[in-house]
C-alpha cells in the first residue's frame, strides 16, 4: 500500500511532461525558446535571504505594447512547463504572440532556480527549509520588483497556476501594498483551500505516513534521488501501473499518447520541492484552514503567538482575480474555488467553472486545454 502511495506522488511530480513535445524533453526553458526562434533573456535575481532566483523572459516584438506579465509555475514543475507542449499549446508562447513581455518565473528549490549565495543544496540541509510562505513573502516580491525595474512599468499582469496562485495569495495577505503593482491576477486551479479534494492519496493517513517516512530517512527534497531511480525503472517497464497511479490520483487516464511515450518522459529529470513545502499543503488538507505553517504548539507560541498559525486573509486581496476551475480536477474542487471566491470578495472579478473534463495537469498538458481556457484567459487579460 504504502510503496503504491509513494509511486503515486513521483508519478504526480512528472506528469505534466506526458504530452509535451518530445524533443523539448531535455531542453531548458531557454534552449525551448531559442529552438523555436523566440528571442529571450536570462535574468537572476537574489532575494533577502539570499536564494538566486531564475527569471525566463521571451522578449517582445518590437512593435508591441510591451505590457509584461510574470507567469508562475505550479508544484512540481517550473518554468518550462509553460512552454514544454510546442508553440501552438504552450500558454508562454500565446502569451509572447499576444505582445506581450511575458516573465517565466521559477521559484526557490528549482532546477533554474537552486542556488543560494552560502547554502549548497546537497550539503545543508538549510537549504530546504522554506515552504511556500516564503514564496509568497519573499520569491514572489523579489521577482515583481525585478520585472517592474527593468521594463520600467508601475503594475504587470500576472498568471499563477495551482501552486503559483498560492503564492500570490500569501503574498497579497502579507504584503498588501503589492495589490497596486498587480494589474490583474489570472489564477488557474486557485489553491487555497484543500478540504473537498478527491484525491485519496493526499488525505491525512498519506499525510501521516509521508511526514513520518521523511523524518526517520532525514529526507529534505521530495523526491530523493534513489527514490526516483527506482521509478524510472519501474515506469520503463510498466505503463499499466504508471497509468494506475495517474488515475488513483487524478482520475487521469493516458489516451491521448503511447505508452513509448510515457515512459520516455519518465526518464528524464525531476523537479523537486522541499519536504516542508509539501508538508504545508498537507497541513492545510488536514485543517480546512489557509494558514501559515504549522510548528507545532510550542513552536507556534514561540513564532506567532498563538498556539495554531495564523490565517491568510484573503480579504486584503484588491487585486482583480479571475478564477478558473474544473469539476474534473481532483486537487482543486468547485467548493474550495467557490469558497477562495467567497473570501476575495469584490477581488474576484469572476469565477469561470470549465466545461469540458480538465483534470489538474491538463491545465498545462490538455489536448482542448487552448480552446476551453487559454483563449478566455487571453480575452480577459485584453481588458487591462
Amino acid at each position: 500500500m504504502i510503496h503504491r502511495q509513494v509511486l503515486g506522488v513521483c508519478f504526480f511530480i512528472h506528469l505534466f511532461r506526458v504530452f509535451a513535445d518530445k524533443e523539448n524533453a531535455h531542453l531548458t526553458t531557454p534552449q525551448i525558446l531559442t529552438k523555436h526562434g523566440y528571442p529571450n533573456e536570462v535574468h537572476h535575481v537574489t532575494t533577502s535571504d539570499g536564494y538566486i532566483l531564475a527569471l525566463h523572459r521571451i522578449l517582445p516584438d518590437k512593435n508591441t505594447t510591451h505590457k509584461p506579465v510574470l507567469v508562475l509555475h505550479g508544484l512540481f514543475v517550473e518554468s518550462s512547463s509553460f512552454v514544454s507542449t510546442g508553440v501552438k499549446n504552450g500558454l508562454g508562447f500565446l502569451l509572447a504572440d499576444e505582445g506581450y513581455d511575458i516573465w517565466l518565473g521559477n521559484v526557490r528549490g528549482t532546477p533554474s532556480s537552486c542556488n543560494h549565495t552560502t547554502l549548497h543544496p546537497n550539503r545543508d540541509p538549510k537549504f530546504w527549509d522554506f515552504s511556500w510562505h516564503e514564496m509568497g513573502t519573499i520569491d514572489l516580491p523579489a521577482m515583481v520588483d525585478h520585472v517592474l525595474n527593468v521594463t520600467h512599468q508601475a503594475s504587470l499582469h500576472y498568471v499563477g497556476y495551482s501552486q503559483g496562485t498560492t503564492i500570490f495569495f500569501v503574498m497579497m495577505a502579507t504584503h498588501p501594498t503589492y495589490n497596486a503593482k498587480i494589474k490583474v491576477h489570472m489564477a488557474m486551479a486557485p489553491v487555497a483551500y484543500l478540504g473537498h479534494m478527491k484525491s485519496v492519496p493526499f488525505g491525512t493517513t498519506w499525510n501521516n505516513i509521508l511526514n513520518l517516512w521523511f523524518k526517520v530517512f532525514k529526507i529534505n527534497q521530495v523526491p530523493p534521488n534513489n527514490l526516483f531511480f527506482v521509478l524510472r525503472r519501474v515506469c520503463s517497464f510498466s505503463f499499466k501501473l504508471c497509468n494506475l497511479v495517474s488515475m488513483s490520483i487524478f482520475g487521469y487516464k493516458t489516451n491521448q499518447e503511447d505508452s513509448n511515450t510515457l515512459t520516455y518522459f519518465l526518464t528524464h529529470f525531476v523537479v523537486p520541492v522541499s519536504r516542508k513545502q509539501g508538508h504545508h499543503y498537507m497541513q492545510i488538507i488536514k485543517s480546512g484552514y489557509f494558514r501559515r505553517y504549522d510548528f507545532g504548539r510550542r513552536k507556534n507560541e514561540e513564532m506567532y503567538g498563538s498556539s495554531n498559525p495564523p490565517s491568510y486573509n484573503l480579504s486584503l486581496v484588491t487585486t482583480k482575480c479571475h478564477l478558473f476551475y474544473s469539476r474534473d480536477d481532483l486537487l482543486v474542487s468547485e467548493v474550495d474555488a467557490a469558497r477562495v471566491c467567497k473570501e476575495l470578495g469584490g477581488a474576484c472579478a469572476s469565477s469561470n467553472l470549465v466545461n469540458g473534463t480538465i483534470k489538474h495537469p491538463d491545465w498545462l498538458i490538455g489536448n482542448r486545454i487552448g480552446e476551453l481556457v487559454y483563449s478566455k484567459l487571453l480575452n480577459i487579460m485584453a481588458d487591462y
